[in-house]
């Protein structure tokens, strides 16, 4: 088996880089490693590795907005290396701060590429407060997305978010057509849902942040970009089940591992 080789990638404020790796690392035939992005400006080539994850966090303090700096730092510094990785088939997910800055690249929605106009956001939460909570996803897409290859369609996922910056919004003026196109694209990977799977309508707490559409992750048009604001590395573990300790029988595993095996049985 030829060895896959990804790259998480972090900075200054990075705080989910250790648990983002050892997901990966529980996949045999996975190498991962924890990049500082000066290493890829040196000494690390972006083209040497399968796969690209922009881990949770508060990059650069969220100085600006959340996402921002890191993403002006790719743009400006990682342009062409960013282009040749996604032009070479290779697979990039970004979880909640890595969601943040692809949306600020303007990888994702990812209509025409790296656009320098951003048609989509994450505005600070209506609660105009950090949310911690577990909440729950239903997996939206037809097939398009590699991350949700091995989540049937309607399947809910119960995994944790953490953010203050996560509601998801598309330009005012044309956000309907934008909405039409995501669903052309078969783009819409996750929404926030109830217990029992009905939609969550803008109703808080099961959409924790206000988000349009109650879109909790997207994937570009080709389904090998994806972000998305819950944490799937911090429900890998049945044991990180919130009430675990209350199971008769604790699984291995909990939801966040099926986004793990998505990828990786794309890249294995």
């Amino acid at each position: 088996m030829s060895e896959t080789k990804a790259c998480v990638l972090r900075v200054g404020g990075t705080n989910c880089d250790a648990e983002t790796k050892r997901a990966l690392d529980e996949f045999e035939g996975v190498e991962s490693e924890i990049i500082h992005i000066n290493q890829l400006e040196k000494e690390k080539n972006l083209l040497d590795y399968d796969c690209l994850v922009f881990p949770g966090g508060f990059s650069y303090g969220d100085h600006i907005r959340a996402g921002a700096v890191f993403a002006n730092k790719i743009t400006t510094s990682l342009r062409t290396e960013l282009e040749n990785f996604v032009e070479s088939g290779g697979l990039i997910m970004g979880i909640c701060n890595g969601f943040q800055v692809l949306i600020e690249t303007g990888l994702l929605p990812g209509f025409e590429g790296i656009s320098k106009l951003p048609t989509a956001s994450l505005a600070i939460n209506e609660s105009a407060k950090y949310e911690c909570r577990w909440i729950r996803l239903k997996n939206e897409n037809n097939g398009n997305c590699v991350f949700t290859q091995e989540i049937n369609k309607g399947k809910k996922l119960f995994i944790p978010i953490g953010h203050k910056e996560g509601r998801f919004i598309l330009k005012k003026e044309n956000e309907k057509e934008l909405l039409e196109k995501l669903y052309e694209n078969d783009q819409i990977v996750f929404r926030y849902c109830d217990k029992e799977g009905s939609y969550a309508n803008g109703k808080y707490p099961e959409n924790p942040n206000g988000a349009f559409h109650d879109i909790a992750g997207i994937c570009d048009p080709s389904g090998r970009i994806f972000g998305l604001m819950p944490h799937p590395e911090r429900a890998y573990y049945g044991e990180q089940l919130p009430n675990w300790t209350q199971k008769k029988e604790v699984p291995e595993y909990a939801d966040g591992r099926l986004i793990f095996e998505s990828m990786m049985k794309h890249l294995l």
